[in-house]
């Protein structure tokens, strides 16, 4: 064989056709269907679970600060008082209570605080899921301190 030939030959084997290339796009098309809503699925499931933890761990930072203060703060102080003292009655706070600052909920709101209705009652705190409203259920559904383990 002569080299051109070669040389010719070895240039139409380089790339693929259109059919190969349609192929494989329809394969990966295939697979992200079947496995996209898994991973959707894990996605919603691992921000409840970052709720949970997060509602839990700033209760546990609550009831730190309750042994310093000897109360739990008020629905207009906030959780901010976490990590900033009080306006008044500040001498025996000891804070921050949380290192890193007050989280944001997993979908980007702040944590909704709810102060203790009764003297032996504890302060709820937690997340109003991914739709942001009372109730639902699934990623919508909401997260509170004293809620249940899922």
């Amino acid at each position: 064989m002569s080299t051109l030939f070669r040389k010719a030959l070895s240039r139409k084997r380089r790339g693929y056709s259109l059919l190969e290339i349609l192929i494989v796009l329809t394969i990966i098309a295939l697979i992200a269907t079947l496995v996209g809503p898994r991973l959707i699925s894990a996605l919603d499931r691992s921000k409840s679970t970052t709720a949970a933890v997060q509602s839990r761990a700033i209760a546990a930072a609550l009831n730190t600060m309750y042994l310093d203060l000897g109360r739990y703060p008020s629905a207009e102080e906030g959780l901010t008082i976490l990590v900033n003292a009080p306006s008044e009655g500040g001498e025996t706070w000891r804070g921050p209570y949380l290192e890193s600052g007050l989280p944001d909920d997993p979908w980007g709101r702040p944590y909704e605080y709810f102060p203790p209705a009764t003297i032996d009652a504890s302060p709820r705190v937690g997340s109003l899921g991914a739709d942001g409203r009372t109730g639902g259920s699934g990623s919508a559904a909401d997260v509170f301190s004293d809620s249940p383990r899922s």
